[in-house]
Parts: C-alpha cells; structure tokens; sequence
C-alpha cells in the first residue's frame, strides 16, 4: 500500500495549520512592510496596552514555542520525540554502520552549519554598515519562521542537497530550526533579540547533546520508529521522501 496516497495524519493536519498560520502572519508583514516601512516600525513599538508592543507579544509567543521543545511532549512529531529513551524501539544494528552514519551526518551537518552562517554573515555585514536595519532583519526572521515549515511540508534544500536524509522524521538537524529562525536576531542588540538567539542556541545544543550521547536513536537502522512502515506522521506526504 502506497503510504502518501492516504488521507493526511493528525500530525500532518497540525503542520498545515500551523504552516498557514505563519503564511498568514508573513503576508500581512509583508505587505505592511513593502507598502510602509515607517508604519510597520511604529506598530511594533507602539503599546497596545499598559506599555505593551507587539514586539513583546512576538517575544513571548517564539520563547514559548521555544521552551516547549526543551521541554517537548507527545503532541510533537517523532522527528523530535526520537531523542527521547521512550520512543527508541532498538533492532539488531552493526556498530561499524553506525559509527559510519554519525561520522558522515556529523560532517554534512557541520556543512549545513558553515552554509547558513556564511549565508547570513551577508546580512549582518549589511546591518552593521548601515545598509538595512533592524526592521529588514526582523523581516527576515519572520520570512525564516515561514521557511521553517515550508522545508519541513515542501522542499528543503537542506535535505536534498546536503545532509541526504530520507524524510524530516530521520533528519538529524531537525530541532536546528529555531537556531536558523532567530539567527538574523544576533545582530541586533537588545534583550529582546539576544534572549531569542541564545535561547534558540540552547534548544541546539540540548538536541546535540542527545545526539552525541544516543545516535543510536536518530538512525533508521537501529530505531525501528524511523521506518517508514512504522510511521504515524507521514509529514512528508507532499514533499516525498529523499532517496540518495
């Protein structure tokens, strides 16, 4: 039975909500944005009630999203859950390949790393020349919170191009992704945009942590929650899966 011919998973289901709600939230920055410039820099620091701005409005929202996944629970997707002892359902493995696989995620991971810091170091010169400002680079962090979801339900060029991983369930980065959202946040300094940037580098290194300690939990070869057929997620049901 051909698994992406069925209807969409619960799990999906929740990916597409949550996908269309930041196309939403993207597309009225968007248009604000490239319409009046100056009126989207007054929203944001104009209170909205007793002081409060839609800046720490935004900042609670990402810290909460950010602090559910260093403290994750069953509603997440088993590409995160696989760090847990508790959805590790070992199979007979060789260690050698094991070893193998680390070796090889580990140097297309630290590829992926060198790719996007090189890739937003453009940014961040740019900033600190005068050229954009703060308003361009929050911009590009809510164009990155879009992206977000549209590497994990369409196309991830991370995926296909270098780290070669089968689906987003088996993607060794998977949880790197509030590290890149929040990325463009590092050259901006404020409370606000450090504490989202350092607290996205905490949610990095508590999955690299477990990567290092357990690998064997992220390998379809010795996790039999990774198979496919063992899959309840199929959040790859439109973007398929890669085969290299």
């Amino acid at each position: 039975m051909n698994l992406h011919a069925k209807k969409p998973t619960p799990m999906l289901k929740r990916y597409l909500v949550t996908f269309f709600f930041r196309l939403a939230v993207f597309i009225i920055m968007l248009v604000i944005y490239l319409t009046d410039r100056v009126r989207l820099e007054e929203l944001m620091s104009q209170p909205i009630v007793n002081g409060v701005t839609i800046i720490h409005v935004l900042w609670v929202i990402f810290m909460i999203m950010m602090l559910t996944h260093i403290f994750p629970s069953n509603r997440f997707s088993m590409a995160i859950k696989k760090a847990d002892h508790v959805n590790y359902d070992p199979q007979e493995f060789e260690e050698l390949e094991l070893l193998r696989f680390v070796k090889e995620q580990n140097i297309r991971a630290w590829t992926v790393l060198l790719v996007w810091l090189c890739f937003n170091a453009v940014f961040g010169l740019l900033y600190l020349l005068g050229v954009i400002k703060d308003i361009d680079l929050l911009m590009l962090t809510v164009f990155y919170f879009l992206s977000d979801y549209i590497c994990i339900l369409f196309y991830c060029p991370f995926q296909f191009k270098i780290m070669k991983n089968r689906c987003c369930v088996n993607c060794r980065i998977y949880d790197w992704g509030h590290f890149m959202i929040f990325t463009p946040m590092l050259f901006i300094c404020n409370f606000f945009s450090w504490s989202l940037f350092f607290t996205s580098c905490v949610v990095l290194i508590r999955w690299e942590l477990y990567y290092a300690k357990h690998p064997e939990r992220f390998w379809f070869g010795s996790n039999k929650n990774l198979n496919c057929v063992n899959c309840k997620d199929r959040i790859c049901k439109y973007k398929g899966k890669c085969n290299s």
